[in-house]
């Protein structure tokens, strides 16, 4: 019996790329020298596509795999796919949440603490001999006690709202609506008064049309001179070129980021910046999850050609 043909716009790791050659035929786009030629070749037996949250699948993609039926994607981020296209071909798709909720929370915590404490400049501090020709490293901002705000209280906000009640921090948050599983921090349905409450600004929201840069001028601004904004969500929720804006004046104090637009080939202006921390997209960058991630997205895959329920289905 042939293999289902499945079409892989990004390379995963061995431990992935094994179980998902035995399983499918995949079909190596990101090998290809021309990707139309490709697609021209392949494009009328692709029933599925692999792909990876950042890269996500675009309308052209779509529609030159007639018979495509299901996008899995490796990561819970899914606003590179274009959903809309699938809807029109009544194409699936499903994405790798859960898994990785534990990771990306713990990596945005982190973040807090190491810029809130300076300990990128306290190591080069060390290490250059600055501890013994100028004396102790400057005074940094405590973390316990101080004010968060966590805007989008979905499952990774929630853990990270967990792991900063650690901390003694009086947490707010804002989203569509109040959470009945986070009774004991306080709903800010206006994103400016969170941003006003709060000391550190998590941003860890879904992002869609919707919400590109609902982090804007204001609310950055907002957060203030002593303030911190913490995104392990997508570039697109903040308006980065009013983050380096503020971050340059001094109207925001510090910035912690994981994900970039255009990443990896981020605006050159962060790397001139000494008051934010860059990461480089890699919340989710343990060896388990992303063992777990690859599991679930070889699952839904599994499950679709097997005429099963889909696991994570988000269309």
């Amino acid at each position: 019996m042939s293999k289902p043909i499945v079409l892989q716009l990004r390379p995963y790791p061995e431990w992935d790329q094994i179980p998902l050659d035995e399983a499918f035929e995949m079909k190596r786009y990101f090998e290809a020298e021309d990707t139309d030629v490709f697609l021209a070749q392949h494009g009328a037996n692709i029933r599925a596509i692999a792909t990876r949250g950042e890269r996500g699948a675009e309308r052209e993609i779509i529609e030159a795999c007639p018979n495509l039926e299901l996008i899995s994607v490796y990561g819970v981020g899914f606003d590179a796919v274009d959903l809309d296209a699938c809807k029109e071909n009544q194409v699936r798709v499903t994405n790798t949440p859960d898994v990785l909720t534990g990771d990306v929370a713990d990596l945005g915590v982190a973040m807090m603490l190491c810029q809130s404490r300076g300990m990128i400049g306290a190591e080069a501090w060390v290490r250059d001999g600055s501890w013994g020709t100028k004396g102790l490293y400057p005074l940094t901002r405590r973390v316990f006690g101080r004010k968060a705000g966590i805007l989008g209280l979905g499952r990774i906000g929630f853990e990270v709202g967990k792991r900063l009640a650690g901390f003694g921090m009086d947490i707010a948050y804002s989203d569509i609506a109040a959470k009945d599983y986070a009774p004991d921090w306080s709903f800010l349905t206006d994103p400016l008064d969170l941003a006003k409450h709060a000391d550190f600004l998590f941003v860890t929201l879904a992002a869609s049309t919707k919400t590109r840069h609902i982090v804007n001028a204001e609310i950055i601004n907002a957060v203030g001179p002593e303030g911190m904004i913490i995104n392990i969500s997508r570039a697109s929720n903040i308006d980065e070129n009013a983050l380096i804006a503020a971050l340059k004046s001094g109207a925001l104090g510090a910035a912690a980021l994981d994900v970039f637009e255009g990443e990896p080939a981020l605006n050159p202006e962060f790397l001139s910046l000494d008051n934010v921390l860059l990461q480089p997209h890699h919340a989710s960058g343990t060896i388990e999850t992303r063992k777990a991630m690859g599991q679930l997205m070889r699952d839904n895959l599994t499950a679709h050609f097997a005429g099963q329920p889909l696991l994570t289905p988000v269309l």
